[in-house]
Order: C-alpha cells, then sequence, then structure tokens
C-alpha cells in the first residue's frame, strides 16, 4: 500500500498582505519539507487571507492575487521545496468573474487550478456577490496516488464536488477551509467531514484557517478522517500548528475523467511510482477540543489580539467602572496583548460608589494594567448647567462625557478604544450612542450577560488551578449591575431579570420566533411586549456600535440584518 506523509499548514493569514501571506506559505512549506512531508495543504485562500469582501471585485487585487500564486511556485522551488505539493488559496479573475481558487504547485509551476463550486450565501457569507462557481476538477497523481481537492463549502454543501470524486475515484481528498467559529461547531464538522470522507470513499484532508479578521474568528481544528470516518489527526484550536502525519493509502488506478456529476473531471501525472517505503513517523497526538468555556474565552482572546495587532495598534483603552463587563474586557485584552498594554481608566461621577472606584483599581492591579482616574463631575456639570439638563439627558450626558474622554486619550496616545458592552444590552439598547458605546472594537459584543457572569467565573478558577491571582475582583462579579447614573441605580430598574431576558432574547434574536412562539414557550405576554419593542427599536443603535468578535450561531452584524426604519412590530 503506498505511503505518503501530510501536513497541515493550520495559520494565520492578514486580508490583503499578499507579500506577507506568500512569505508565510514558503516559511511554513519549508517547516513541512523539514518534516518530511510529501503534501502541504493550507487554508481556503490563504495567500489572500479570507474574507476579502469588496476586494475580490477589485481587478488590481485580483491580478495581484493570481500572479502571486505564480511567484510563490518559483519561490518554493528556489527554496528547495519544490519537490512537495503545495496547496494554497488565493482569489483567480478570468472571463466569467472572480474566483474562490486553489491551487497545487509543484517544482517551480502550478499544476492544477480548482474554483469553489458551492458558494454559501446564508449567515456572514455573501459569496454569490463575491465569486462565480467553478466547474471543474483537478485530480493529480503523485507518488501513485490520486489527489482530489475541494474548496471550503464544498464539503458543507450535499452533491456537486464530492459526489463527483466519489463517481472518478480518488485515493485522498484534499480541503482547504476559511470556516469561521462559531460555539459547538465542532460538534457539527467532525461528523460532517466523517460523513464526505465516506462519500468521496477516500480520506479527507481538512485544512482551517485560524487567527481573527474583523468580526470573525477562526479556530483551526484542522482534521483528518479516514474513508470509514475514523479521526485519524487534529490540530488543536486557536493557534498556529503544523500537523504531520504519515498514511498507508489504498491506490486504486482510478482513470475516470470527463463529466461526472455535473462536474468535468481532469486528470494529470505527476508521479506514478509510489514512493520507496520508508519509516513512518509516529502517530499525532490528536488535540481534544477545548470546554464550551475554554473555547470561547480563546475565541475572544484571538479575536481581540488579531483586531488590534493586524490594524497596526500596540495597546488598548477603556473604562474602568468597576463593573463585571469592563472587568471581563480587561481580563480578556490582559490575556491578549499583555498587561502592559492595558490603558485603564476610571472615570467617576457624583453617582459613582466607593466600591466601583476600588474594584476598578483592584482589576488594575490583578492584570498589571495601566490605570489613571480622571473625574468626570466638573466636565458634567458643565453641561449640565448650560444646557440645564434633567432626567435621562443628564444621565447620559455622563456617559457621553466619559466617551469623549476616551477618545481624547486616544488621539494623545494612540490607544485603541474597546467597547464594553454585551450583546444583552445591545439587544435591548441598553447604551448610550457616542458615550459608553464608543470605541473601534468591542470585544463582547455577542457575549449575552449571563455569559459574561459565567466567563468571568470560568477565567477566575482558571487562574487558581494555575496557582495564579484571579484576574478579576469577586465583587465586580457578585455585586448587581449598575451604570451608576443616577442615585441608587440597578439594571433592573429597567430591565427584567438577566436570566430571563437571555433567554427571551435567544429565542427572539437567535432564533427568529415570533410573539407566538414566545408565548408558547411559557414566557408573560407583558414581559415579551416589553422585550420585542425594545429591540425592535434599538436597531439603529446596533448599525453604529463597534464590531466583535462573533461566537454565537447568530450575531449582530453580518448574521442579523434588519432595516431600521421599520414599522413591523411582532403583536399577540
Amino acid at each position: 500500500m503506498p505511503q505518503l506523509r501530510l501536513a497541515l499548514a493550520q495559520v494565520n493569514p492578514t486580508v490583503g498582505d499578499l507579500a506577507g501571506n506568500a512569505d508565510q506559505t514558503v516559511e511554513w512549506t519549508r517547516k513541512a519539507v523539514e518534516a518530511g512531508a510529501h503534501v502541504v495543504v493550507f487554508p481556503e485562500m490563504s495567500l489572500t487571507g479570507y474574507p476579502v469582501e469588496d476586494l475580490s471585485l477589485r481587478k488590481t487585487f485580483a491580478e495581484a492575487s493570481r500572479a502571486k500564486v505564480d511567484e510563490v511556485a518559483r519561490r518554493l522551488d528556489d527554496a528547495g521545496c519544490g519537490e512537495v505539493l503545495t496547496y494554497v488559496g488565493y482569489l483567480d479573475l478570468d472571463d466569467a468573474g472572480p474566483r474562490d481558487a486553489a491551487a497545487a504547485l509543484y517544482r517551480g509551476e502550478v499544476v492544477a487550478r480548482q474554483f469553489k463550486h458551492h458558494l454559501p450565501n446564508y449567515g456572514v457569507f455573501d459569496e454569490h456577490r463575491y465569486f462565480k462557481p467553478g466547474t471543474t476538477l483537478d485530480v493529480v497523481r503523485l507518488h501513485g496516488i490520486d489527489i482530489g481537492m475541494v474548496i471550503c463549502e464544498d464539503i458543507w454543501q450535499d452533491g456537486g464536488p464530492i459526489a463527483a470524486l466519489g463517481k472518478a475515484g480518488v485515493d485522498l481528498v484534499v480541503a482547504p477551509n476559511a470556516s469561521p467559529y462559531e460555539r459547538s461547531k465542532d460538534d457539527i464538522r467532525l461528523p460532517l467531514i466523517a460523513r464526505r470522507a465516506a462519500e468521496a470513499g477516500a480520506p479527507l484532508v481538512y485544512t482551517n484557517q485560524v487567527g481573527g479578521q474583523d468580526d470573525l474568528v477562526f479556530d483551526g481544528d484542522s482534521i483528518v478522517v479516514a474513508a470509514d470516518g475514523r479521526l485519524l489527526a487534529r490540530a488543536p484550536q486557536f493557534t498556529e500548528h503544523l500537523l504531520v502525519l504519515d498514511m498507508d493509502i489504498d491506490a486504486g488506478g482510478h482513470a475516470a475523467d470527463g463529466e461526472l456529476a455535473g462536474l468535468h473531471v481532469n486528470r494529470r501525472v505527476l508521479s506514478a511510482e509510489p514512493l520507496p517505503a520508508y519509516e513512518p513517523l509516529a502517530e499525532p497526538p490528536v488535540s481534544e477540543p477545548l470546554s464550551e468555556e475554554a473555547e470561547v474565552w480563546s475565541a475572544l482572546v484571538v479575536g481581540l489580539r488579531d483586531y488590534v495587532q493586524k490594524n497596526g495598534f500596540r495597546s488598548v483603552t477603556f473604562g474602568f467602572s468597576g463593573g463585571i463587563d469592563s472587568a471581563v474586557v480587561a481580563a480578556l485584552a490582559a490575556d491578549a496583548l499583555g498587561g502592559d498594554a492595558v490603558h485603564g481608566v476610571s472615570m467617576p461621577s457624583k453617582y459613582s460608589s466607593e466600591h466601583s472606584r476600588s474594584d476598578a483599581a483592584e482589576l488594575a492591579r490583578r492584570i498589571g494594567a495601566h490605570f489613571r482616574v480622571e473625574p468626570v463631575e466638573d466636565m458634567v456639570k458643565t453641561y449640565v448647567d448650560q444646557l440645564k439638563l434633567t432626567g435621562l439627558a443628564e444621565e447620559n450626558i455622563q456617559a457621553r462625557t466619559r466617551g469623549m474622554l476616551l477618545m481624547a486619550l486616544s488621539n494623545l496616545d494612540g490607544h485603541l478604544v474597546l467597547a464594553t458592552g454585551n450583546k444583552t444590552e445591545l439587544a435591548v439598547g441598553y447604551s448610550t450612542i457616542y458615550g459608553d458605546a464608543v470605541g473601534g472594537f468591542a470585544p463582547i459584543k455577542d457575549v449575552f450577560k449571563t455569559h459574561v457572569w459565567q466567563l468571568a467565573r470560568w477565567r477566575n478558577a482558571e487562574a487558581e488551578k494555575r496557582g495564579e491571582t484571579p484576574p478579576i475582583p469577586e465583587n465586580s462579579i457578585s455585586k448587581p449591575p449598575s451604570a451608576e447614573l443616577r442615585p441608587d441605580q440597578l439594571d433592573s430598574d429597567s430591565l427584567p431579570d438577566y436570566a430571563l431576558l437571555d433567554d427571551i432574547l435567544d429565542d427572539y434574536v437567535e432564533g427568529d420566533r415570533g410573539f407566538a412562539d414566545l408565548l408558547a414557550a411559557g414566557f408573560d405576554p407583558e414581559v415579551i411586549d416589553r422585550v420585542v419593542r425594545m429591540v425592535d427599536k434599538a436597531e439603529y443603535k446596533r448599525r453604529q456600535y463597534p464590531p466583535g468578535t462573533k461566537i454565537t450561531f447568530k450575531a449582530f452584524g453580518r448574521d442579523r440584518r434588519l432595516p431600521i426604519t421599520n414599522s413591523w412590530r411582532e403583536v399577540h
């Protein structure tokens, strides 16, 4: 049975950085060569980064991307990596239009090009806008083994490339992917890939991207499954990794080509003879999936880190209020960037409690952050007295003064301002536009309030396991949440209990359930009406909120697109 050593290059590209991504490709292919690999598979669009969005429609970028593929093929050969069959993803352009493409590079040449057939157009994906579908499949024979290729969505949809490869006959399928993370995605991913391997009648090599790109984060979790669905290897989540394994592959000497299952199959022989027998490596460890809270925390850390660093910032600043949301954001920022890159600002007003001030200072001490106190009482008083503000207007000017102060410090020192609002507050509009909503990134934007508490307790428990000081003061977790914009204010004055509220929001926002469905789920009609109205009225605020890492099935932004001007209301 022919042998083959495979390498899965789970890398973190940067969108638009063709030169940097090309260097990354050469570097990681060299690592694969040093490990003795015969084939290395990079993620989908690894040379351009993913998603490129409307960059795909820019002819100059598409042409530069295609040229970069040819350049990388030559560079790999010059670097002594030409004997490794290297699969890279890129943006192509032909007479039909832009293409989500992958190329096979060998001995300094592009020996195969293939375009993604299934173009996703749901959730965060708009690929019908960006790309034209492919209709051909290129199968190459390397060392006597027939290798077919599919690109990301081609394994997530029934029929098409996998069905065609199954009919044509291949010995191995490689699948470059850029599949964004959301909670519990691996519960779907692994069974799906196992099923597709069985349909193709061949082992399947799934290489996924890792890292953050705007509001998306990719978890890696690259895997190899046998034709019978057995998991053979798995890379760790949320970190770059080169997964290397040896396989004994049942080569079938396949010859079918032409039109199969609606696609045209082409074959090319690179080397017909199997490799001489060699001593295989020890089986790589199968990385265990992270626990649910560890997975989410890692996603938030990576999403924040990459947004900050890929956009050229070195530090962040935001309000340290002493509350749970800013404490969790501070702990995330310290894990992502290091405490020295975090600049906390306490901005007390006349309504700020002593415990909020002391909890903020204690938070900064625990994570090693910079900390300064900038009272806003006099600044607020100027607005209140001059404009004679009362009630909600007086409350909101406090938040807006704080937002203005943070942006001034950002301009002064070059920090990126973080918004600390959570998904629950964003859903019901419990935030002040141009106030606590200011910033360039919102790390917990897609985290419901009850989940914020769960993450805080989990992170502290993890610190204790390692013999470290828990980063989040216990008082920030246990005290009743309050915006502290008026005397003795609590969130519960304006909102239902958070556990109840998050249950309703999960059904209404994530599940798109109507009033009758919510009633059938057992919620009180008056509470339903109140919550639904708050959500519907707050769309204009959500549109102006900073981006933040997606972790749920339906995040505000790309996933949920409702008109701002909208007279439809759920009624009972």
